[in-house]
């Protein structure tokens, strides 16, 4: 009777955190979208927009209750969120908005796809973590996914030089190290931090990576003084940058914050999955198209990819172990 209860809290929680990590993929999607929105501003100016955006919103959120909420961190919880706020957001999205600009969304959606292998990768030495034995499948599927995700872009004719398109290329392995780092530490840190809630934290990393863009203003705004833009485009990187903020960073990032208090980082890292499917099918929508037989095979394998790990971690973390 006990064990049965105990199963099924342990079957809600994971019910729960993959439907905040379905939600989050769903959000953070649209951050692909973003730079071909305002392609006429560059990497550097759509990130500072965009995170300016977060901290003042994160920054009037926590305004009330800033003192209690503070007195809950020490010095070194600052330092872990100006780490977090530099890799997860203001470094990534950099790298990331370059990449779309110059490699594509399908090329860079297929370099972030190998998120979940190298997150649930590290994840597998955590305490309460299914073994990397038990994961072969889930792992195969989601590269095997990744692959098809990117074969048509790659396959296809280019629009661009070999030399941009390498360029695109080195900014998504960049932005897919950053995040990488962040998605695992701030797994970690969440799991060790109880006295701050997991949107308490999502607004504290958003003031701080709000002060990192307040720091990056001078230089984009010297690199816009060089460019041509009327008022209505400095309104349409406004309206990018408010729109992504709320959706992505706010929500998004909240919804993600407690997925990872519920769930192992093995199954963490098959969550990011959903960024990538997401962010293909608003790539699809946005060239109005349908996907190709190979982009569909993907979309299969990522769902059976999720599905496999599911199943994995349906046994629990002490049988998981068991051997290992």
């Amino acid at each position: 009777m006990t064990t049965d209860i105990i199963d099924q809290g342990r079957n809600n929680r994971t019910a729960v955190g993959v439907a905040c990590g379905v939600g989050a993929g769903a959000l953070w999607g649209l951050v692909f979208l973003a730079p071909e929105l305002a392609r006429d501003f560059n990497p550097l100016q759509l990130t500072v927009g965009r995170y300016l955006a977060y901290g003042l919103i994160a920054g009037a959120l926590l305004a009330p209750r800033w003192k209690a909420v503070t007195s809950r961190i020490g010095r070194g919880d600052w330092l872990n969120l100006f780490w977090l706020g530099l890799t997860g957001n203001t470094l990534y999205y950099i790298l990331l908005s370059g990449a779309v600009q110059t490699g594509g969304i399908a090329m860079t959606s297929l370099v972030i796809g190998f998120l979940p292998v190298a997150v649930t990768i590290i994840g597998s030495r955590d305490h309460g973590a299914v073994p990397l034995r038990r994961l072969h499948l889930p792992l195969l599927l989601c590269i095997a996914g990744a692959v098809c995700i990117g074969w048509q872009a790659l396959a296809a004719p280019a629009a661009t030089s070999h030399v941009t398109r390498l360029i695109g290329f080195g900014c998504a392995v960049g932005a897919l190290a950053s995040w990488t780092f962040f998605a695992v530490s701030n797994a970690r840190r969440l799991r060790q931090l109880e006295a701050v809630s997991a949107h308490d934290w999502n607004l504290l990393t958003g003031v701080v990576t709000g002060a990192q863009s307040l720091l990056l203003l001078p230089v984009a705004l010297l690199i816009a003084s060089g460019a041509q833009h009327e008022a209505g485009d400095w309104m349409r990187l406004a309206g990018v940058s408010v729109g992504v903020a709320v959706l992505a960073s706010i929500v998004g990032n909240n919804l993600w914050n407690r997925m990872s208090r519920l769930l192992p980082l093995t199954l963490v890292g098959q969550m990011i999955l959903f960024e990538t499917l997401f962010a293909l099918i608003y790539g699809f929508a946005w060239e109005r198209r349908l996907p190709t037989v190979i982009e569909a095979l993907a979309f299969l394998l990522v769902v059976l990819s999720v599905a496999t790990c599911l199943r994995a971690h349906r046994a629990g973390p002490g049988v998981a172990h068991e051997g290992a």
